[in-house]
């Protein structure tokens, strides 16, 4: 029996017997699913670097201001009021990643996830132009150090550290807005020092990550490899290995009881996080398909079909039945779809401007010397549009008047403005101890708001 086949469900591929760690030179692949997902990162590291570049109506398209918690997405501006939509979003993307890991399995982390991305083509690309290919690398690694090799790893930590500082710059445009970040480096972070220190933080961090710990942000501290074991099943698409047409192994010139596996382990020697994926579904695999391009190119040179190690399902290679929609498939697609449906509702119906007026507490009704009554309030407007909005309050019911302390509000795009009021009411329409009352909002003749509250008199008799 193989070594791999002892000890791959007993520990990680990067971890040797004694718990030392395996450095893993992956090859760099090539075929068509790799120069696929080249295109898909090109997109990606497009969006990426171009959203934070744009405005829309002069604020950025998209912020996550946590500190301030103002958020703006896709030109739509959301502040604490809109929490109860961030816990929805939650909540569907939740079951998002159920569903997707339960159809699709690790797509998402061979094709869009920001680690697999960086390191397998960038940085793994990056370090092969500057300390060479992965077999060179790895005959260096059991020689002794010398001057050029310092050298070249100081070039490639150098290198690296630039390459994350550029990302951290563009990642933190998306917090502090690109302008901001402009007016943090023209004057040299004075008043920003809270992201002076993230930006070198996240730089060392990412620096440390993409130069040694590498694979095992996906292997070890990602939870994501453990999520897919208790999330996919025998329907689910991933990457794997026909054992029933790739056994038993052999070589080309042995053609007697052979599978079309000649062993070469070309699978191997791709594999980002150094696993042998003929050993079945394994929690380092992140499904990038290297193995893929590795194994369909072997499988050409001798003339054999391609698709010994393909996307496929554990019944598919089992039973040859295409990949279909299962039961709990079905059940997750239509929460899916009513979560976003609901999502899209609220967002739909979300207000501009959201008015809150509550009686001062504490306060009781007050007697005026021309008859009527009067209640204290306090109003609170949050302008969740991208214009200044100059608002009057109006009495509809019953008959009164509002008496603003100080002038009519006047409230700033994407700001809240505060103040008081008293509603006076003639104490014969004063009918009961909690009086139902309205008050409209209204930017000129148009009405933005009616908000209820009540108005507090005398106990009758």
């Amino acid at each position: 029996m193989p070594e791999s086949s002892i000890y791959f469900r007993d520990r990680i591929a990067t971890s040797d017997d004694k718990g030392r760690r395996k450095w893993v030179f992956a090859r760099l692949p090539k075929g068509r699913l790799t120069i696929r997902r080249h295109w898909v990162a090109l997109i990606l590291l497009t969006v990426f670097f171009t959203l934070p570049l744009i405005k829309f109506d002069g604020q950025p398209f998209v912020l996550l201001d946590v500190i301030n918690r103002h958020f703006i997405l896709f030109g739509n501006v959301f502040w604490p009021q809109d929490t109860y939509l961030l816990g929805i979003a939650m909540l569907t993307f939740v079951v998002f990643v159920v569903l997707f890991t339960v159809v699709f399995g690790r797509l998402w982390c061979g094709w869009a996830c920001p680690q697999t991305i960086l390191l397998e083509i960038i940085f793994r690309r990056v370090e092969s132009w500057i300390e060479g290919s992965a077999a060179h690398q790895q005959a260096l690694k059991h020689k002794s150090k010398t001057l050029g090799w310092y050298t070249r790893r100081i070039v490639k930590i150098v290198v690296f550290a630039a390459i994350i500082f550029l990302f951290v710059n563009f990642f933190l445009s998306y917090f502090i807005g690109f302008e901001d970040l402009k007016t943090a480096w023209k004057t040299g972070f004075v008043d920003y020092q809270r992201t002076l220190v993230a930006l070198i933080a996240l730089t060392l961090a990412g620096t440390f990550v993409y130069t040694w710990f590498r694979e095992q942000a996906c292997t070890i501290v990602c939870p994501y490899g453990r999520l897919q074991g208790a999330l996919t099943d025998n329907d689910t698409l991933m990457v794997a290995y026909d054992y029933k047409r790739g056994e038993p192994r052999g070589k080309t010139h042995d053609l007697t009881n052979q599978g079309d596996c000649i062993d070469c382990r070309s699978c191997v020697q791709v594999c980002p996080t150094g696993i042998d994926i003929r050993n079945g579904t394994q929690l380092e695999c992140v499904n990038c398909t290297a193995c893929i391009d590795a194994c369909d190119s072997v499988m050409t040179r001798i003339k054999k079909p391609r698709g010994l190690i393909r996307y496929a399902s554990e019944k598919g290679i089992l039973t040859g039945a295409p990949l279909k929609f299962t039961g709990r498939m079905v059940f997750y697609s239509i929460v899916l779809g009513g979560l976003l449906l609901f999502l899209a509702f609220l967002i739909a119906q979300r207000a501009e401007v959201e008015t809150t007026v509550l009686r001062t507490p504490g306060i009781l009704f007050q007697r005026n010397e021309d008859g009527t009554l009067s209640n204290l309030y306090n109003y609170k407007i949050v302008n969740k549009s991208r214009r200044d909005i100059q608002l009057t309050f109006q009495l509809v019911s019953p008959q009164g008047k509002i008496r603003l302390i100080g002038s009519q509000p006047f409230v700033k795009k994407g700001a809240a403005a505060e103040g008081v009021f008293f509603v006076d009411i003639d104490s014969t329409l004063v009918t009961s101890h909690e009086l139902k009352t309205e008050i409209s909002i209204s930017e000129g003749e148009i009405l933005v708001e009616t908000v209820k509250t009540t108005f507090i008199g005398p106990i009758k008799p």
